[in-house]
């Protein structure tokens, strides 16, 4: 080999061994360490109240339709309806696990709180969207005074009627039951023979309330009154107001198994009548 590729070779070798430090050095630089951002401490939070679900008007809450949502505090609208705690969350993943399963089982135990419970059966006023807060405007306790009108369906009327031990099936008519109205008083048909006559004035009517109770009494109550207000189609209104004047009303309750289909009232064109001859039934005629 001449001394001229002698030299060649090693101006490459040396060439190749600065070329490998630098490679080396360049990969094995420590690389700078991230920066650390603190975390923003954690904003108080509230629990308010919202639906569960769509709820129309007319619709009652329940624990099955309502429930608390975390809100942050600081974000809180003053008409919302909170559980009246406010507290910092903590920070730390098993503690929030431990919070969220204490919260959980307070919920459980004591039925959503005392707050959650007192909205128990109140009437929606105008409709509340799943996840929307609830409002003290938009929903009617049942002592207010609109609360019947927000009751009763479109094309529905309240009306009241008197009531007694005898007349309303000793008392066992309650606040949600469905009942028959027989109404007996004299005949003053023409072709009539002076006679008693009864005849079911409404079928399959809705009790909205004993006096001004409106909720079921507990299992084996009874709520005695001297009012019953019923729901009645607009069209029937009239026919039971004339009921009313004539007296003689009679109550008869229906069974759970008879309580479906709609409320319908007797026509003034043509019903089935019983004639009473000195307080025994004599005969059932259908008068004109």
């Amino acid at each position: 080999m001449t001394p001229a590729r002698m030299a060649i070779v090693a101006v490459a070798l040396v060439a190749s061994v600065v070329l490998a430090l630098f490679v080396h050095g360049l990969f094995a630089r420590p690389k700078p360490a991230p920066a650390v951002v603190a975390a923003a401490p954690a904003p108080p939070m509230t629990r308010v109240l919202v639906a569960k679900t769509d709820l129309g008007v007319g619709d009652r809450l329940s624990a099955d339709n309502i429930t608390w949502q975390s809100w942050p505090a600081a974000t809180l609208n003053a008409a919302y309806i909170t559980d009246g705690q406010t507290a910092a969350p903590p920070t730390q993943g098993l503690d929030t696990s431990l919070s969220k399963a204490r919260t959980a089982v307070g919920d459980l135990t004591s039925g959503g709180g005392p707050k959650l419970q007192a909205m128990i059966g109140d009437i929606v006023r105008e409709p509340i969207y799943t996840g929307q807060p609830i409002t003290a405007k938009m929903i009617i306790h049942s002592g207010d005074s609109s609360y019947m009108a927000v009751r009763l369906p479109s094309g529905m009327r309240a009306i009241s009627l008197p009531i007694n031990v005898e007349s309303g099936a000793g008392g066992f008519i309650q606040p949600g039951d469905r009942i028959d109205v027989l109404s007996t008083h004299a005949d003053n048909n023409k072709n009539g023979n002076g006679g008693m006559i009864t005849e079911t004035v409404l079928s399959n009517a809705l009790v909205l309330a004993i006096d001004q109770r409106t909720d079921q009494p507990k299992t084996g109550a009874t709520v005695l009154g001297a009012t019953v207000t019923l729901e009645v189609p607009q069209e029937s209104a009239t026919a039971v107001a004339r009921a009313r004047s004539q007296g003689g009303l009679t109550l008869a309750l229906r069974s759970y198994a008879d309580m479906a289909g709609h409320t319908t009232a007797s026509t003034d064109d043509s019903h089935s009548i019983r004639i009473f001859k000195g307080g025994t039934p004599a005969e059932t005629v259908s008068a004109p």
